[in-house]
């Protein structure tokens, strides 16, 4: 009796009051534009260091702690290009304490790509990013800057305790990742959510299930996929996993890394948001 009193008061506090209105993603999408309006003022290292939380990961190319690599690098100057980005795609927990943008970004005013961040929502009610890379999906017909994002339906479903959420979670990436090894294809098909969004090839990002197919084809026919880490929001209804991925094709090996958002819905957990970070080769030295 004790362990389900400890449950309900745990979910009940997970999930938002009615009084407080409906649960949207304007919270992180006001986190992310404080964070690139940082981004242009203040520059990179200072606006990353500002907002990354203490455990956030950045890629270089492996994961490293956002603060630590951003913390060895050289202050930036006036004369730097600026870097520019702005959400148009966003999501929340039920809960309200985990969220993420995604959206293109430019440097010195030319579009290079789409960004992806990952908020979680800090003991002092603030927002900090526990994850951010972008990759070079085409941003050219992305919305402006003035734009209002679009934005995932915030899950309707009972809480989950989250531990068991997470595992949930686990298992899907699990069998998602063994069936990659022959099939990247039809694993990914089985778990994307009809409006999930793919991205990470030199193409658009891919927005709706008839759209899946050809991102997933730009990708190798099998790949092999394991997972680094990742949360789920207290009410268990959304979570963030990454983790490598390898590949061989056309006799040339490859290797990454991935990213997701997972939602909790009526017919399971499935990926509502996809990326695939290349590592690019190291320049040949001189």
């Amino acid at each position: 009796m004790r362990f389900a009193f400890t449950l309900a008061a745990l979910l009940t506090a997970a999930a938002p009051s009615a009084s407080a209105g409906p649960v949207t993603p304007a919270p992180v999408v006001a986190a992310e534009r404080a964070f690139a309006a940082d981004g242009y003022a203040l520059g990179v290292k200072a606006s990353f260091l500002k907002h990354a939380a203490p455990d956030g990961v950045v890629l270089q190319p492996g994961p490293v702690n956002a603060r630590e690599a951003y913390g060895a690098q050289p202050d930036g100057s006036p004369d730097d290009p600026k870097l520019e980005w702005w959400p148009t795609f966003a999501g929340i927990a039920r809960s309200g304490d985990l969220g993420f943008t995604t959206g293109p970004y430019s440097i010195a005013g030319q579009r290079r790509g789409h960004y992806f961040t990952v908020w979680k929502r800090q003991a002092d009610g603030g927002w900090q990013w526990v994850f951010d890379g972008g990759a070079p999906s085409d941003p050219s017909a992305a919305p402006g800057p003035n734009s209002e994002p679009a934005s995932l339906p915030v899950s309707t479903l009972p809480g989950r305790y989250p531990e068991g959420a997470f595992a949930e979670v686990q298992a899907a990436e699990a069998a998602l990742a063994t069936q990659a090894l022959t099939d990247l294809k039809a694993a990914y098909l089985k778990v994307l959510a009809d409006d999930a969004h793919v991205q990470g090839s030199p193409a658009a990002p891919a927005v709706g299930h008839a759209a899946h197919p050809a991102e997933l084809d730009r990708r190798a026919p099998a790949m092999t996929l394991a997972p680094l880490g990742g949360e789920v929001s207290m009410a268990g209804d959304l979570a963030w996993t990454y983790g490598t991925a390898n590949w061989t094709r056309d006799g040339q090996e490859g290797k990454g890394h991935y990213v997701r958002i997972w939602q909790r819905r009526a017919e399971g957990w499935r990926i509502v948001f996809d990326e695939l970070l290349v590592q690019r080769p190291p320049p040949p030295a001189n």
